[in-house]
């Protein structure tokens, strides 16, 4: 929890304070009280900012000046880039070909260099090697303690915003792809509600953390599968990120892209919001009644926008 809290100073300033925000007829539908954490709206449309800055500006300020390096399929990849553009120093992102154009855009926009990478063939780590090897320090996307605490931001937000709403959620619902989201969250959260459950919601076909938590170790994900929820297709969990998540979340749950899709359409009709899919796996999880939410409150946490806008409207207008 301290570590999380230096993370919310050093962000203060830089990381926007997304709202927790509610709709009564949803809430009618589902029988209890759901609050939605709008990440969506953070700077650069996802949390990814939160991790990716609090990690590079704990850097040693001559180490910092040699640049950073990354791989990601999209919301790191901008949560780097931006970040180091605010520092003014060199970001080099490997990004899988198949990345959202929409993402691919944004993180050149920001001034980042992209290396492309097959994410189902290349070995991440050997395709950032060379930039590592002359000096440039890996932002992870998960896989870091600075990571998760940045991302824990998130939850004590959720836990201020809440108590402004006169509510105190029996649980807080979280997309997993790495577990670093899932892993701030539970940090902060139960450390002020032990009472409180972490839900971490997987696609299907990528449910290592599930798994994992089933066999009491980390799995990788099978071959084979793919998804619309590109922001969370991560080989395997974290080691940081599992062994925090192995202790403190009640378990997690999977959906399938005809879920996710409903529920990024549930999220423009309902909350007027653009969520991508990945972003929208709580939602989902809760319309299709895989965690319960009768009688309960539950924060459901929104975890990105970044959506290819063609792709959006053929979801949103009802086509494969």
């Amino acid at each position: 929890m301290d570590d999380v809290c230096a993370a919310a100073r050093r962000l203060a300033g830089i990381a926007v304070t997304t709202p927790l925000l509610e709709n009564a007829e949803l809430n009618g539908r589902l029988g209890g009280r759901i609050l939605f954490k709008a990440e969506t709206l953070q700077r650069t449309g996802s949390f990814k900012i939160r991790g990716a800055y609090n990690k590079i500006a704990a850097l040693d300020p001559a180490k910092r000046a040699g640049g950073v390096v990354a791989f990601s399929s999209g919301n790191h990849a901008q949560g780097v880039a931006e970040a180091a553009r605010l520092f003014g120093i060199r970001a080099v992102i490997a990004m899988p070909g198949d990345a959202p154009r929409v993402k691919l855009d944004r993180v050149r926009a920001m001034g980042a260099e992209i290396v492309p990478f097959d994410r189902f063939r290349d070995d991440r780590m050997t395709v950032v090697r060379p930039w590592l090897e002359s000096g440039m320090v890996l932002v992870p996307p998960y896989d870091d303690s600075l990571i998760v605490a940045g991302q824990g931001t998130v939850g004590l937000e959720i836990l201020d915003q809440a108590r402004a709403a006169g509510a105190e959620p029996d649980a807080v619902v979280v997309p997993c792809g790495g577990g670093g989201l899932t892993a701030g969250v539970a940090i902060a959260v139960t450390g002020a509600l032990p009472g409180a459950e972490i839900w971490g919601v997987e696609p299907e076909g990528f449910d290592d953390t599930r798994r994992s938590l089933a066999e009491g170790r980390r799995v990788a994900n099978l071959p084979g599968h793919n998804s619309i929820c590109d922001a969370l297709l991560t080989p395997e969990p974290g080691a940081v990120t599992f062994e925090i998540n192995r202790r403190k979340i009640a378990g997690v749950v999977t959906v399938g892209d005809d879920e996710a899709v409903a529920a990024v359409r549930e999220a423009m009709l309902s909350l007027k919001l653009v969520v991508e899919p990945g972003g929208a796996v709580g939602l989902a999880a809760l319309l299709s009644g895989k965690i319960p939410v009768a009688g309960k409150t539950v924060v459901v946490v929104l975890s990105g926008g970044n959506v290819d806008p063609a792709a959006y409207a053929r979801t949103i207008g009802g086509a494969a």
